[in-house]
C-alpha cells in the first residue's frame, strides 16, 4: 500500500509528507520527554515564579 502511495508523489506532496515526518518525529519526542520527567522537577519549576528573588528585592514602581 505504501509502495502505491509513494511512487505517485510529485515535488509538492514530498514537502508535505516531509513536514508530516518532522511532527510526527517531534511528537513522539515530546511525549518521552513528558512521561521520563521526574515530578521533583515539574515541583521546582512550578515554583520558581513563587520563589524569584529579583521580585523579592526590587522596590514597587513609582506612578
Amino acid at each position: 500500500m505504501f509502495k502505491q502511495f509513494t511512487e505517485n508523489i510529485n515535488a509538492n506532496q514530498a514537502y508535505l509528507l516531509f513536514s508530516l515526518g518532522i511532527f510526527f518525529v517531534f511528537f513522539i519526542v515530546v511525549t518521552i520527554m513528558l512521561i521520563r520527567i521526574r515530578k521533583q522537577h515539574v515541583d521546582h519549576m512550578r515554583d520558581l515564579p513563587l520563589h524569584d528573588s529579583l521580585t523579592d528585592s526590587t522596590p514597587p514602581l513609582q506612578s
